[in-house]
């Protein structure tokens, strides 16, 4: 089947947060228990997926909720100061002129997306945007976005830059595109066994024309072989 929607993670991918978001880990590290990330720190930091960095942080699980809601609340503050990730607009864009739906699912806050939006007059590409407060639960959004629009898995592609989202999106067999502009370096992501793997947003645009190219191909394929069976 074609791919009819394109869903992308906003932090890292879209957007640069990266520094915005290690500087605000920092300046919370000891209010929530955990050691501040030095530079040395996250080259390693970048190899690690989400589970792995939450147990050597050595923050209680029980206090993670409640740093994501005040990592969410203290970017808020920079959020009309950052920038999209480089060549991502013209990718979108394009993306959109050419009739795919695209859509966000972030465990940023809703509102902090469509701040950021707005401000860069983004708003318009975007059909939709899901927020899940819980880090590991995207899959459960993505499969409750198939059901109530009677789509399969194999019609939605989800974009990201970490290893969770590679794993969400592999939970329910939906084919992944995994960006090395994020967070997660690329040999990270390589392990997770995206469906692609690409380092430059433009790449976005040849990825999504060979899926629609190959489902062509496959129809107008099998239409060719229905004729020629009734012509025999």
């Amino acid at each position: 089947m074609s791919v009819k929607v394109i869903i992308f993670d906003f932090d890292g991918t879209l957007a640069d947060t990266f520094d915005a978001v290690v500087r605000i880990s920092n300046r919370l590290a000891s209010e929530f228990g955990y050691k501040q990330a030095v530079p040395d720190d996250l080259a390693k930091i970048r190899n690690l997926g989400s589970r792995e960095i939450i147990k050597q942080s050595g923050i209680s699980l029980f206090k993670i909720p409640f740093l994501l809601k005040r990592l969410k609340a203290d970017l808020h503050n920079e959020i009309l100061y950052l920038n999209p990730i480089f060549g991502i607009e013209e990718a979108l864009a394009k993306l959109n002129y050419e009739g795919n739906q695209l859509g966000i699912l972030t465990s940023n806050s809703e509102e902090n997306v469509r701040i950021f939006l707005k401000k860069h007059e983004m708003e318009d590409l975007f059909s939709f945007i899901f927020s899940e407060t819980k880090l590991f639960s995207k899959h459960k959004v993505l499969r409750k976005f198939l059901q109530k629009n009677h789509l399969t898995p194999e019609e939605v592609i989800y974009v990201g830059d970490e290893t969770r989202d590679i794993e969400a999106a592999k939970k329910i067999n939906m084919k992944a595109i995994a960006v090395s502009w994020g967070f997660n370096s690329k040999e990270a992501l390589a392990a997770q066994n995206p469906e692609f793997l690409i380092h430059q947003p433009n790449e976005l645009i040849d990825v999504i024309g060979m899926l629609h190219s190959a489902y062509a191909s496959d129809y107008l394929g099998g239409e060719t072989a229905l004729r020629k069976a009734d012509e025999g």
